[in-house]
């Protein structure tokens, strides 16, 4: 059952795109396994305009050309560093993407019994309609703090700090969320020393609740969505089920592809299949029972949309 569709083979795309729609009609139970390109076709990119236009003034000072890589400067002070990256986490966590991507991953599977497992750490899911329980995020979360020691294993949602960070640079944040400098106005990258933000219990400063390192805190949240992942799995691996790995990519492919890989091979009625912007394929020993498609995630689920 395995085909594939990309920008050489034109062809194979309203095979692959009816056999996948198929697949989702007829599956008991959809598993979803998401990456960084989902967010990215929905235009939560990092570079280019949309980089440009929330951090001109960073990028002419210190000549960085993304998001990612101005995100490891090695800033002088807190107050920079937090200026940086309270906007980083305003627009990618609490602006609305700028594509409906994942409400068109919603719409497909709303009905079904599905369960998210994602990478991605921008709540893109929840925002869209997903069933919080139904997600576990294994990564983190730009929305939370965590001691940077840590000196214990709690997160802190941290909306009402960023925001008055956001505030603090010049920002007003518009009624549908977006945020913008009024006329004459050029942004401070600084915040004021009183909103560094600090561990409620050490003092020491706080940073991303990002699996960046060894100090990454899985809290009391974390567990809790990895044991619903877990008893979800045990609960369904007789039934039919769809691996839907959505534009998932090699920078952590042990988390999603891997497992998705040898689930599909392991579970009697399973289908697997991946979209990906060409580098849609699958293990030999699972071709039979794959369903690969090349493209842009957004113009794929479009298309699988009913008719």
């Amino acid at each position: 059952m395995s085909t594939a569709a990309g920008p050489a083979r034109d062809g194979d795309a309203p095979d692959g795109i009816s056999k996948l729609r198929e697949a989702i009609a007829s599956a008991d139970v959809i598993i979803i396994g998401a990456g960084a390109g989902l967010s990215a076709s929905a235009g939560l990119v990092y570079t280019g305009e949309r980089f440009e236009k929330y951090f001109g003034d960073f990028a002419s000072r210190y000549h960085f050309r993304d998001m990612y890589s101005g995100g490891f400067y090695p800033f002088d002070t807190l107050e920079e560093y937090w200026a940086y990256w309270s906007r980083y986490i305003y627009i990618n966590r609490y602006m609305d993407a700028p594509k409906p991507v994942y409400r068109a991953l919603y719409d497909l599977v709303k009905d079904k019994d599905y369960f998210v497992l994602t990478t991605n750490v921008d709540h893109c899911f929840q925002k869209a309609g997903f069933d919080r329980r139904r997600l576990f995020y294994t990564q983190g979360d730009y929305g939370l703090f965590q001691c940077s020691v840590p000196c214990h294993q709690g997160t802190y949602d941290n909306a009402e700090i960023i925001r008055k960070m956001i505030e603090a640079q010049g920002y007003v944040t518009a009624e549908n969320g977006e945020i913008y400098l009024p006329e004459g106005i050029v942004p401070e990258m600084k915040i004021p020393p009183e909103l560094v933000p600090c561990c409620p219990k050490c003092g020491k400063p706080v940073s991303m609740n990002l699996r960046a390192d060894d100090t990454f805190v899985e809290d009391e949240g974390w567990h809790r969505a990895a044991q619903r992942y877990s008893d979800f799995l045990h609960r369904h691996q007789n039934r039919r089920t769809l691996f839907l790995e959505a534009a998932v990519g090699f920078n952590t492919p042990t988390i999603v592809k891997y497992s998705f890989w040898r689930m599909a091979y392991e579970w009697k009625d399973a289908l697997y299949a991946c979209l990906n912007y060409g580098e849609a394929f699958a293990p030999d020993k699972i071709k039979k029972k794959s369903i690969c498609i090349n493209g842009d995630i957004g113009a794929i689920l479009n298309q699988l949309q009913p008719i």
